[in-house]
């Protein structure tokens, strides 16, 4: 396994938030995490990145245990973040913005070659290169946070809320991108409120609430599940007449 949440529980002061946690994330899986508003989702991002540590548990990336490392250690070992309304630097160029993912490497060959792949996966990025971040649309923005973590050379992506505010054809291109970094290599983690676009890429899945996993399985499992059909995908379960 590439990470594993073993028992984690975290605390924002006496309020239980992840409440015996366990996650496994399998290399070059996509793995996506539903649930509804403030369940424990993004809370599980931060733990993972280090910006909230937990009470109790293990966290596991690669064989180690990361609970007790620093945010910047984390991103050199090979977890980069796309974070939650993507977080750019908005009076950066975009290419300013690309550099700051790849700010705990030294520039060289290899930064060029991250920055080439980048513009070749996001051909608008290259469009916008020496535009402000601020003034961009926000499906354009989306492709530079995904870039801008790319430039990390990362093993896992932690993706929070990717398809937030995006008009649906930028949802569809987000989704397919996200598809398309998997296939060469990378394993993604994925906080995502569209139920229906998630599963449809995902391998596995789990379903927080409150803090809890209650639902875990493989994405067509997981699609055919009633409480998935009614409470995530839109889909009323018609009661039979009674004959």
């Amino acid at each position: 396994m590439l990470l594993e949440f073993t028992n984690v529980n975290t605390y924002y002061g006496d309020l239980h938030v992840l409440k015996d946690v366990n996650y496994t994330i399998g290399r070059g899986e996509i793995v996506s995490l539903l649930g509804g508003n403030a369940c424990g989702k993004s809370t599980t991002m931060k733990t993972i990145m280090g910006v909230v540590r937990p009470t109790s548990g293990t966290v596991v990336f690669d064989g180690k245990p990361i609970e007790k490392l620093p945010t910047a250690e984390r991103v050199r070992r090979g977890i980069a973040p796309v974070l939650e309304a993507r977080r750019l630097f908005p009076r950066m160029t975009v290419f300013e913005n690309l550099e700051m993912g790849a700010y705990t490497r030294r520039r060289g060959a290899e930064f060029e070659e991250d920055l080439e792949r980048v513009y070749q996966l996001f051909p608008r990025v290259k469009e916008r290169r020496l535009q402000l971040a601020g003034t961009l649309s926000g499906g354009e923005q989306q492709m530079v946070a995904m870039g801008r973590a790319l430039m990390a050379r990362p093993r896992l992506i932690c993706m929070d809320e990717p398809s937030m505010g995006l008009s649906p054809l930028y949802v569809e291109q987000v989704f397919e991108i996200i598809q398309h970094i998997n296939r060469q290599g990378t394993t993604i983690f994925m906080v995502e409120q569209n139920a229906n676009m998630a599963l449809q890429v995902a391998h596995r899945a789990y379903v927080l609430q409150t803090g809890q996993v209650v639902l875990q399985g493989s994405a067509a499992e997981l699609r055919q599940n009633p409480m998935i059909r009614e409470a995530y995908l839109g889909e009323m379960q018609v009661a039979q007449p009674i004959v």
